[in-house]
């Protein structure tokens, strides 16, 4: 075999080696990505990866009592950032999670906050009146029926929120709501903010 076919053969294969490691590396969730919706700094130390689901009651409460305490005593302060991801338990939730994901993401934490806090209003068993409740509120905020419809309706996008809830119950056996994996360690349930100042403070120490 010619020296040149050679080496191009080599360099090929080198490269088609260097692509498929760099692949399986990006597959695990401790990697963020363009996609992933995050508030705070870059480059903070501690990185608090949030699974929650939109009609999960304990999610509510995270958000509505401890997040505040968190973003004020810890992200606003460049001391770590949050990832927010789904992990929608069932169809209302994961209605929800789409709709957000359509939502710009210098707008989307007020909209996620939202159907939080309203969660009691449109959170329901029928379908047909969880989806009419939810656009209201997405109403409010400017979102037309237009845009609304097609989220709903974006099987990539359902295909995409699903495949990150498998991920998440294969890498790091996530299966209930709120999740957090807090610099690689997993913390189930809503703690209170106590447990989570222990957690980061040790991390901001090591």
């Amino acid at each position: 075999m010619n020296n040149n076919i050679k080496k191009y053969l080599i360099f090929f294969l080198l490269f088609f080696i260097f692509l498929i490691s760099s692949n399986l590396k990006a597959q695990t969730i401790l990697d963020i990505s363009e996609k992933d919706f995050v508030i705070g700094d870059d480059n903070a130390p501690v990185t608090i990866i949030e699974y929650a689901s939109l009609s999960c009651s304990h999610c509510a409460e995270f958000h509505m009592e401890t997040l505040p305490k968190l973003l004020e005593e810890y992200i606003d302060k460049g001391l770590a950032k949050i990832v927010f991801r789904d992990f929608p338990l069932n169809y209302p939730a994961l209605m929800g999670s789409m709709v957000l994901r359509c939502v710009p993401q210098d707008i989307r934490y007020e909209y996620q906050e939202a159907l939080y806090e309203l969660q009691s209003k449109w959170v329901f068993r029928d379908t047909a009146k969880t989806k009419q409740e939810l656009y209201k509120i997405m109403q409010s905020g400017g979102m037309k029926k237009e845009e609304f419809d097609k989220c709903i309706e974006n099987v990539d996008l359902e295909n995409e929120i699903l495949v990150g809830l498998m991920n998440a119950q294969e890498e790091f056996n996530i299966k209930s709501t709120p999740s957090f994996i807090i610099n690689g360690e997993v913390v189930g349930g809503n703690k209170s903010i106590k447990v989570f100042r222990q957690i980061i403070d040790k991390s901001l120490s090591e």
